[in-house]
């Protein structure tokens, strides 16, 4: 899909911005307003759908295109998923590389030659576990005989990096003031005012990213709900299947729903449902804007869209608050913080030190180490 803006053609008027399917070097008008994203990616869907039908049959692997078993899956699954949207781009992948190929091509050779094409490995790692989902699927619903398996890259290591208070505070200032230049002259214009509301809810709910893009005032299908007037944070969107990333109602806290409410009343005036927004339309991803307000505010490229639930962890187990509570909070499991964050706790290992501590520890073990040196005539150094 790509997205028109709105235009100004002489002898027609003003055109309205609407979303596009661009085929080739086709462009097919959804008929969908820029507010209106979700709309748009059905009828793209059904637009895919009606060009390009793969076989529902049994065949053998070799008779079996990949890209077949993908489209098969985009259309049962991928609608069903947090963000249909980044299975299809994935899912694009999968098909400009393997199009060529059958069942019976995908081997660990050709997995990790897909790999290497990809140049990152996490990105690749995601990318081929939709297409092992996808053979799954299409073996479960009886397309092909014979077993395929895909060969994964190895785990990345977790990201680590979080923000301290001051590189918060920086970045959301840089996001507040930056203004656009034209012709080497400052404008009126803020292109990155938008993501102080990204950072905010972001630092102090430890959300997803999808579930803060998809942030609405008013409930709807694939929108997750802020309700200001009952002070919390619905984050799995309408309509989504529960899956194993968590995604529970969470409080928001008295700062950040003042806020909310007041960027609730502004986006009333002016007829916006989604809490962030750009250019008067939901935005999918926030990458560009925050790789460079990270930029301007002399921030690390290792800073992301995830490094903010991270952040939040980290505060609050720095805080001494429970592992059991911060994993309710952020929607993870007490395992994952008490492994990526534990270290940071106030009381991180005091009860070992403290064990180590007592009579018969420390002091104690080099008191016979002594007394052990002098019994065999050796001076203490």
């Amino acid at each position: 899909m790509w997205l028109r803006h709105a235009r100004t053609r002489p002898g027609r008027g003003t055109e309205l911005a609407v979303w596009l399917i661009r085929d080739g070097d086709q462009f097919i008008s959804t008929g969908c307003g820029a507010g209106d994203r979700a709309e748009a990616e059905r009828r793209l869907a059904a637009y895919i759908a009606a060009k390009y039908a793969p076989e529902r049959r049994e065949r053998s692997l070799a008779a079996v295109p990949v890209a077949d078993v993908v489209n098969i899956y985009l259309t049962d699954k991928a609608p069903g998923q947090a963000r249909p949207e980044k299975a299809a781009e994935r899912g694009e992948r999968l098909i400009k590389w393997w199009g060529d190929k059958s069942l019976a091509d995908v081997t660990g050779a050709t997995c990790r030659a897909y790999a290497a094409s990809r140049g990152s490995p996490g990105g690749a790692r995601r990318d081929l576990q939709d297409l092992q989902a996808a053979i799954s699927h299409h073996a479960i619903e009886g397309f092909h005989r014979g077993s395929v398996r895909v060969a994964l890259p190895p785990r990345g290591e977790a990201r680590q990096r979080w923000l301290t208070r001051n590189e918060a505070a920086r970045l959301l200032w840089v996001c507040w003031r930056t203004r656009e230049v034209q012709e080497g002259a400052q404008t009126a214009k803020r292109p990155l005012r938008h993501l102080v509301r990204f950072l905010l809810l972001g630092l102090y709910t430890g959300s997803r990213p999808g579930a803060i893009l998809q942030a609405s005032w008013l409930p709807g299908p694939r929108r997750s709900l802020v309700d200001v007037e009952n002070g919390v944070f619905h984050r799995r969107a309408d309509g989504a299947v529960e899956t194993a990333k968590r995604q529970p109602t969470v409080k928001l806290i008295p700062g950040l729903l003042s806020h909310l409410r007041r960027w609730r009343r502004l986006d009333e005036a002016s007829g916006r449902a989604h809490v962030v927004m750009f250019d008067g339309a939901p935005i999918a991803s926030v990458k560009t804007a925050l790789g460079r307000a990270c930029e301007l505010a002399g921030l690390d490229a290792g800073v992301t869209a995830y490094t903010l639930r991270h952040t939040c962890a980290s505060w609050l187990v720095a805080k001494g608050v429970s592992t059991r509570e911060i994993a309710g909070f952020i929607g993870t499991s007490e395992a994952m913080i008490i492994n990526h964050y534990g270290h940071l706790a106030p009381d991180f290992q005091d009860a070992a030190v403290r064990a180590l501590s007592e009579r018969g520890g420390f002091s104690g073990g080099m008191r016979g180490a002594k007394r052990a040196a002098a019994a065999k005539g050796l001076r203490s150094v």
